[in-house]
């Protein structure tokens, strides 16, 4: 093994250009019994000059830093001196006992100042070529072949590392060999069995989870079993764990991807398309009316909706929300909301915090995993040409709305029969309202402060002239208005 290494390379006198007097000094005197073979005087002046180096590193930047320098002799005599207690025959063991470390600890203790030589002069081929080194006398060839191609990678014209690799490849080339096809045996091995399946949903595990008693689960399926109780799927055993923070497990998860690469994309685009099933895609929450910009508070306690909250988390945090009208039907329209607080409570329930967003129609509506998945179309308020009649009228409206609204508002105020943060919201939307582009989103603030039965709602969330929608907010302010008077 020791025609792997370069003679050359040996030969340390890399201590030009370095200016700490002492480092230097005590490099030479290194350098020199490292000459006259006798390496652990080497090794011993080599740690001395690496002790007395200053903390000011700023001052050895340059081409050639003096740690990286000290390193790498220090790791070359390690080698050295590991080479010639390999050689020695037990016989003279026996006589004379021989102290000290034995040569595969030097050779590890080589391999440590060859990696910080590297991380301190990532630039720098010989560095590599002593890393190399030490790993072929601790017998990690495709390791060492992995630095000589590293260090040729930075100077593909080192003769030094290219005379290592080939040495390396003619005399240990057929162990390389051996290695390979040993692996690629060991992968052909491993055959798809149902014991990677998950029992739950019968499918590839995705992200397991091995559970205190031993079975091992998908993580999603694992957690929306426990919505419906804290035991095992398989042997009923009590789980004092929350699948959302125990870990997956490593070694499975690893095993599966490398193995069955195919299915496993499979099953992670199955994972994605639900937790981001797309732009035109939304899970439903079956309760009430929500309107764009309306705030609301929702507790979340059904097993089915604890799931579907879950996954909106892990994805874009939004969902839709539906009411159901008079004769029992699901609404073919809602409001996307945006989940802005989400709290977990201990007994699995989700408190949140939403806010209505953009207004939809529901083209095509399905069950999954016991909530409802619909497809739907976005929509918006007719837009009005500029400068035309009806264009005048709504800019019209909207400043009478506004100023009804303010003064409504601000009456509601002082009676406290209003939501308060809901009617400084419209107030400042009035306050600064500076044409008819924001009478879309004005229009829904105002509704959202008024006290509207729910097919009244869902009739304005329907309406797409936002002047239709004025006119019949204003109307229901001033029947508020004179409630109050009488």
């Amino acid at each position: 093994m020791a025609e792997v290494q370069d003679r050359r390379a040996d030969s340390v006198s890399d201590s030009e250009d370095v200016d700490d007097e002492e480092g230097v000094t005590l490099l030479e005197v290194g350098n020199a019994a490292f000459r006259s073979e006798k390496y652990d005087e080497a090794i011993k002046v080599y740690s001395d000059a690496l002790e007395v180096l200053p903390f000011d590193l700023e001052k050895h930047r340059g081409p050639l830093m003096l740690e990286p320098v000290l390193l790498s002799n220090r790791c070359a005599a390690y080698c050295k001196l590991s080479e010639r207690l390999r050689k020695i025959p037990a016989e003279l063991s026996e006589e004379r006992a021989l102290f000290g470390l034995d040569p595969t600890s030097l050779v590890q203790l080589a391999l440590k100042d060859g990696e910080k030589a590297i991380k301190l002069r990532k630039d720098w081929p010989k560095a590599y070529l002593r890393k190399g080194t030490a790993l072929v006398l601790l017998e990690q060839y495709e390791g060492a072949r992995d630095a000589f191609l590293d260090g040729l990678q930075v100077d593909p014209r080192s003769t030094s590392l290219q005379k290592a690799l080939r040495d390396l490849n003619r005399e240990f080339g057929g162990q390389l060999e051996e290695v390979e096809n040993s692996r690629q045996q060991k992968r052909a091995k491993v055959v798809r069995s149902d014991e990677l399946d998950c029992t739950l949903c019968l499918k590839l595990l995705y992200s397991p989870i091995t559970t205190p008693c031993g079975h091992s689960f998908c993580r999603g399926c694992l957690l929306q079993a426990m919505d419906h109780g804290n035991k095992c799927p398989m042997c009923r055993t009590v789980l004092f764990v929350s699948p959302k923070t125990y870990p997956v497990s490593v070694t499975l998860n690893n095993l599966i991807q490398r193995n069955f690469p195919e299915e496993y994309k499979e099953r992670k685009d199955e994972m994605d398309e639900v937790l981001q099933p797309g732009k035109e895609i939304l899970p439903l929450f079956v309760m009430d009316v929500v309107l764009p910009c309306e705030r609301m508070s929702l507790n979340i306690f059904e097993p089915r909706y604890r799931l579907m909250v879950r996954r909106v988390m892990e994805g874009n945090h939004r969902m839709g929300m539906v009411g159901v009208e008079e004769r029992g039907v699901l609404a073919d329209i809602g409001c996307e909301v945006e989940i802005c607080e989400c709290q977990p409570l201990p007994d699995g329930r989700f408190y949140l915090e939403v806010e209505g967003r953009r207004r939809f129609s529901i083209t095509k509506t399905w069950e999954q995993d016991g909530y409802r998945v619909a497809q739907v179309k976005w929509f918006e308020d007719t837009p009005l040409e500029d400068g035309s009649r009806e264009k005048e009228q709504l800019t019209s409206l909207l400043k009478g709305a506004s100023t009804l609204a303010k003064t409504w508002l601000q009456r509601g105020l002082d009676l406290q029969t209003c939501d308060r943060r809901a009617v400084h919201d419209v107030v400042k939307r009035a306050e600064s309202m500076p044409d008819s582009t924001q009478a879309e989103a004005f229009s829904f603030s105002l509704a959202n402060v008024l006290i509207i039965r729910p097919q009244e709602k869902l009739q304005l969330l329907r309406t797409t002239d936002t002047r239709e929608r004025l006119t019949r907010e204003m109307q229901l302010v001033r029947d508020a208005q004179r409630c109050h008077v009488q």
